[in-house]
Parts: structure tokens; sequence; C-alpha cells
């Protein structure tokens, strides 16, 4: 029996794949860094083992998976390369996996991680199936008929794959520390449709994306009536959103789901339409109602007066997309946005575009910039952003207080670095002071 070892195992995509393995049957273990991330959990309850980087760790007939975070030089990598093992990079064992079922990437710029557990959630009720989702949820099942999975684009890794469909949530510029242009972009997407060897789920109100050309069927989803499944007669409800789907303009069904914003009714269109053009009745697509929503996307919890929402938002667009969320849900409430920008490069390209999105929130705060360890800052400051957004206030970890004032406001905690630890401060700082 093969033993699998995963270096770098608390990643969100490698905690994923280490829990598939496990419930498929295989023997995982991994190594990381002593620090506690939000992905352990899961690999804690399924008993998966995790050590401390070590050279000691690598034994022989060991198969080796390592994350994309690091390179070469790293001393495990180093010592299964002396060893001879099998040993690939993530994405490269994922391509191989997943060649053993019906396989859907999800892939765009944005709402992968979102749409992935959607459609995860619905297929999972009818049939039995293995899904990796970009929050560190992985779930495999010996008798899988559907392999559901998050592609990203990011160096291109999505190329790995020839999945049998792709969902193409939408194509925008981001990752600009390795795409050079939205062209650049555009051409990876295109190698990427080139790969899929039965049909593309894409949004047809994406310009971009109606560019792709394939040798597969293209299905288009989205609010223009150009599209092969339409949203119409949009609602907000307590419940969530409802909304009527059109297939080729003719009426199939109504359908809700316990989320708000444009984009959420969107990769509902999208799991609707894989989920019909493989022959899945309406009525177990409407399951959709029940979803319990991804890790650090729209993650709510109430204290006090106040609602405290973790999202991983980290672009422009989704920092409009969560706002907007946040108005539609909480109408009644003033919208406060803690931001922290990921990475020197993405604040630099975005700037403007950035404080453009913060200044719909009634109020904003800004955390210092999360920087990759691969980049250099190039004299860009958190003030570079400040300067843009009139009335902004910069938050430390150490007054974070200064949120108490915010009451029967909706406070949302955005970012993709580590800004979980200011959300972790403010709640702490409210039970010492309660």
């Amino acid at each position: 029996m093969t033993t699998y070892h995963f270096i770098g195992i608390k990643g969100t995509g490698m905690s994923a794949l280490a829990q598939i393995l496990h419930d498929s049957g295989e023997k995982v273990l991994g190594s990381d860094i002593e620090k506690r991330f939000f992905t352990q959990d899961a690999l804690e309850e399924k008993n998966i083992p995790i050590f401390p980087f070590s050279e000691t760790n690598i034994k022989d007939n060991y198969t080796v998976i390592a994350g994309n975070a690091f390179s070469d030089d790293h001393i495990e990598i180093k010592e299964a390369k002396r060893r001879g093992l099998t040993f690939y990079r993530y994405h490269e064992f994922l391509g191989e996996w997943l060649k053993q079922y019906t396989s859907i990437a999800i892939t765009g710029a944005h709402g992968k991680t979102s749409t992935t557990g959607l459609l995860a959630h619905v297929l999972n009720d009818t049939f039995p199936i293995s899904y990796l989702i970009g929050d560190g949820t992985g779930n495999g099942h010996v008798d899988s008929e559907y392999f559901v999975f998050e592609a990203c684009e990011y160096r291109r890794h999505f190329l790995s794959y020839e999945p049998d469909y792709a969902i193409m949530t939408n194509i925008d510029f981001d990752h600009p520390d390795y795409f050079t242009s939205i062209d650049d972009v555009f051409n990876a997407f295109q190698s990427m449709a080139d790969r899929v060897k039965k049909g593309i789920i894409a949004c047809g109100d994406d310009e971009q994306l109606q560019q792709i050309q394939a040798k597969v069927p293209v299905v288009y989803y989205g609010f223009a009536d150009t599209n092969d499944f339409q949203a119409q007669n949009v609602v907000e409800t307590d419940e969530g959103t409802e909304f009527d789907v059109f297939v080729r303009n003719t009426y199939y069904n109504t359908f809700t789901i316990p989320m708000y914003g444009d984009h959420n009714v969107l990769n509902a269109l999208a799991t609707i339409a894989i989920c019909h053009y493989e022959g899945i009745k309406a009525e177990d697509i409407k399951n959709l109602s029940t979803f319990q929503g991804v890790k650090r996307r729209f993650t709510e919890k109430k204290v006090g007066s106040q609602i405290l929402v973790d999202d991983y938002a980290h672009h422009p667009k989704e920092i409009t997309a969560t706002i907007d969320s946040a108005r539609k849900k909480y109408p009644d409430k003033q919208v406060v946005a803690i931001f922290q920008p990921h990475t020197f490069t993405r604040t630099k390209t975005f700037l403007q575009e950035f404080a453009d999105s913060l200044n719909l929130a009634d109020e904003v705060f800004l955390c210092d910039i999360f920087a990759s360890a691969r980049e250099d800052s190039g004299n860009m400051t958190i003030n570079d952003l400040q300067k843009l957004i009139p009335d902004s206030t910069t938050l430390e970890l150490s007054n974070t207080d200064i949120l108490q004032e915010y009451r029967d406001s909706v406070l949302i905690f955005m970012g993709a670095g580590d800004i979980q630890k200011f959300q972790k401060a403010y709640e702490e700082n409210i039970k010492i002071n309660k």
C-alpha cells in the first residue's frame, strides 16, 4: 500500500487533497510549519498525522506530494529527490488522480471556491462524489462518480488538468506578480479550454469569456437574455435570494439560495447549468437552498448589536461584491470595511480600484499590507491607499476597540493574508471590556 507524504499539508489545496486520499482508503501523513492554521481541524478529525518539517520525515517507498509554495531547495524536497522517490507537485498529482472520475473543474478569477462548494453540495446529495474546495475542505469516496475541484489559474497550474467539464466564472486581471496583462490571463484560460474533454459552462455576461474558442460545446449562463441559462425576476427575501431560471428562453424552474448579491446568483446558475446538462432533476438541484457556505466567504458571527463578517475578498471586484452582499442582507445597517491588502504588487497594480471599491462602505479601516515572502515592497505602504480614501483610518492590533463605536453595524474583515487576527483581537477586546 502506498504511503502519501504531503510537504506543506496545511495549505488549503493540500489539506483538501490529503483528506480526499485518506477518505479513498489511502495512507496519508504530512508536514508543515508549527503555526496553527484553520485547515488543521479537519486533518486532525481524520487522524492524519502532521509533523514539523524535517528530512527525517522522508522514508523509502513514500510517494511525496509538495505544495507549490515550496521551492526545490526545501529540506524535505531535496531528501525525497536524493532517495529517488516518486515526487509530484500538488497540481501534477491532482491532474493524475482526477482521471478516474467524471471530473468538473471550476475556474475563474473570482467565485471559484463558492461555486465549487455549491456544486459539491448539490451533487453530494445525489451521488457518491469526491470534491476539493479551495477553503481547505476535501472529501473522497471510494465509489465516486464525480470529482468536483477548484482549479487555479495562478502560474497556469490549471493546465495540469484535462477535466471532462470546466465551469468558467469570469476572466479578470489578478496575480500581477505573474500575469502581465488581461490578454495574458485570457490566453491561459484559452489554453485551459483546449484541454476540456466534454463541455464548458461559462458566464456569458463576461466579455472575455464570450471570446473563448472551444472544440467542445460551450453553454453560457448569466443575466443577459443571450445566455442559454438566464436568471430573471431576482428577489431578495429573509431566507436569501429567489430567482427564475429560463433555459434558452423557456421557463425551467424557480430556485432559492441562502445568500445575497448578483455574484451568488451567477455561481448558482453555473451549478444549475452543469447539473441540467448532466440530466440531474430540478428537485435535486433545489438542494441549493440548504447550502451552508464555504469557509472565509461571508462567514458571519453576531457579537452584541454587531454582525462580524470574515471574507477572503482581496481583489477590488470581490470587495465590491462582498459590500453588495452586506447591503442586500442588512439594508438598515451601516457597513464598516476593515481591509488588509494582500501583496505589494497587487496593491500597487489596483491602488485606485481598491479605493473605489472600499469607498462603497460607510466607514473604512486599513491594516498594513500583508507581504508575500517572494516580493519587495518598492516603498509601497498602506498610506498610499489611505490617501485615496477620504476619512479612512489605519487600524493596529492594539487599537481594535475603536470598532466598538459602530453599534448595530456590519463589520467586514476582508483580505487573503492574516486579517483574521484583527477580528480575533477585536473579539477578545470586547470580552475583556464587558
